[in-house]
């Protein structure tokens, strides 16, 4: 679990101060829990990316409780003078004004509706949602105004707002994306300790498909000597739990990440972490990272070759990936106040 001092150097601060005195002999406390609500200026994210399909998106959260090592989201934390190791871990921040701020955005007259990802970075489904219900309340401003809206999750919660993500499905459209990357409950509790069980997010794909929600499965990120093997298991139960969609991406490592990524790998797979190390440097053309548009989601050489070729025979096998990208599709959004208009 998630300890108080595993937080690399801030970038944007000239002095650290650790918590604990390193010549304690006594091993550091598990890293508490800490809710910040803010009052956000604005909830929509507009992307600029080219390799990144969608425009927009909406974080609920800063920071995230699921804890995975590889998160390519933790440099956002040293924006708000915060760690990028447990501190994003345990340092929550709440936009309890999310829900108001997007009918604003909704009913100026620039937006024309475009598909919002829900979403980018952290996990919009994380535990604190159970209380605040921020994303509840987003999907619902979605549902009254019609707008398209992907989801993409690791936490089974999602199942809880099933009578919304219906609602959307039949008058607008959604798509809800499970990010399950292994294959291995042990060794995802490794990895990623704070999301749900592996066998607890395919049984929400279900649930969802069962009810005609539009689901896919999330192979990302791809860690080299670790899952790579697991891709064809991970998409004959994604298949089985009625998945239409699927992608990976290779493992990123930018800025912060990689010193958080590298650490636990070495504490919870020290048999395999150089075999890991070497992998990824053999992907990325000697560097543990690639930060470039374009590079960054996919890697190089006769390995990732290899991946990306199984990866699309099975795909192709199980019918997946049929279907128009939701970004492309022509929007169903409608304002509540014109449609009483027509009457």
């Amino acid at each position: 679990m998630p300890r108080a001092v595993a937080n690399p150097p801030l970038r944007f601060s000239s002095t650290q101060v650790d918590r604990l005195d390193p010549s304690l002999e006594a091993p550091p406390e598990l890293a508490g829990l800490e809710v910040i609500e803010e009052k956000a200026k604005s909830i929509l994210s507009e992307n600029q990316s080219p390799d990144i399909g969608f425009r927009f998106s909406i974080n609920p959260y800063r920071g995230c409780y699921h804890a995975c090592s590889y998160c390519y989201a933790r440099p956002t934390h040293a924006y708000l003078g915060l760690g990028s190791g447990t501190d994003f871990d345990r340092k929550i921040v709440v936009k309890t004004n999310a829900a108001s701020l997007l009918e604003d955005a909704f009913e100026k007259r620039s937006w024309q509706g475009d598909h919002i990802a829900l979403s980018g970075n952290t996990d919009c489904y994380q535990p604190l949602e159970a209380k605040y219900q921020i994303t509840r309340s987003l999907l619902e401003v979605f549902a009254r105004y019609r707008n398209p809206v992907g989801i993409i999750t690791k936490n089974a919660m999602v199942v809880r707002d099933l009578d919304l993500l219906t609602t959307l499905s039949r008058q607008a459209r959604c798509r809800v994306t499970f990010s399950i990357p292994f294959a291995d409950d042990a060794m995802a509790k490794k990895v990623e300790p704070g999301a749900s069980p592996i066998d607890k997010r395919f049984e929400a794909m279900r649930r969802l498909a069962d009810a005609g929600i539009e689901v896919g499965i999330s192979l990302a990120p791809v860690i080299p000597g670790l899952n790579d093997d697991q891709l064809p298991a991970l998409l004959d139960r994604a298949k089985e739990a009625g998945a239409s969609s699927a992608f990976i991406v290779l493992l990123r490592l930018p800025l912060e990440v990689l010193p958080v990524f590298d650490e636990r790998l070495g504490e919870s797979f020290p048999l395999r972490a150089d075999k890991v190390r070497n992998a990824i440097r053999e992907m990325r053309l000697g560097k543990m990272n690639e930060s470039g548009p374009g590079e960054r989601m996919r890697g190089h050489g006769a390995r990732w070759q290899a991946i990306e070729q199984l990866f699309r025979l099975h795909v192709r096998r199980l019918g997946m990936n049929q279907g128009e990208a939701m970004a492309e599709l022509p929007t169903t959004f409608r304002r509540p106040k014109a449609q009483l208009d027509l009457f």
